[in-house]
């Protein structure tokens, strides 16, 4: 049988220069040489390593930025959805609150309805939610919400005496106004 041998294409002039093309050994390639960068104009290695170090210092101010930025948005979101989570139980706790309220003789069936009012204070306690302090107090738009006004010369000007519906803030955002009857 015979030898087929491979034709090489002719290799052009201007690429058969050696530092161009990699030398072939066996089985191994050799990397061409790279060039050095060619220096800036005008600038010495002084004024290049002072850019660079501004140019660190720069990008290490960002990620700091960012960092601290992403941590409060973490802290918001996990605030925000602890509020959604604790307004959606807020209508069982006034169910159970107007259950406290109503007279039973019913001695043991008192008891149940404490325990869970009890049981479910003490989860929003855990959750760090708490009770907005109305009755008595003076009002504050931020954390009451006024829906009745009277004349009443024993309290004080704008002092709470009547709470309607209970308010709950977590930290200091409020998940649900106090609604309440304001002395003038």
């Amino acid at each position: 049988m015979a030898k087929d041998k491979k034709k090489q294409a002719p290799i052009p002039e201007d690429v058969q220069n050696e530092e161009q093309v990699p030398e072939q050994t066996g089985d191994a390639v050799q990397e061409p040489q790279v060039p050095e960068a060619p220096e800036t104009p005008g600038k010495d290695q002084g004024q290049l390593l002072a850019e660079a170090a501004e140019k660190y210092l720069r990008l290490a101010a960002e990620y700091d930025n960012y960092r601290k930025r992403t941590s409060k948005e973490k802290d918001a979101a996990w605030v925000e959805a602890k509020a959604q989570t604790v307004a959606a139980f807020l209508p069982v706790y006034d169910n159970l609150e107007r259950a406290l309220r109503q007279p039973t003789a019913d001695e043991a069936y008192k008891k149940g309805v404490e325990m869970t009012m009890k049981g479910l204070q003490d989860v929003l306690n855990g959750l760090g939610v708490e009770m907005i302090p109305a009755l008595g107090e003076a009002f504050d738009p931020n954390r009451h919400n006024a829906v009745m006004h009277c004349d009443d010369p024993d309290a004080g000007e704008s002092t709470i005496v009547e709470v309607f519906q209970q308010g709950f803030a977590c930290g200091e955002k409020v998940i649900r106004f106090s609604m309440v009857k304001v002395a003038n």
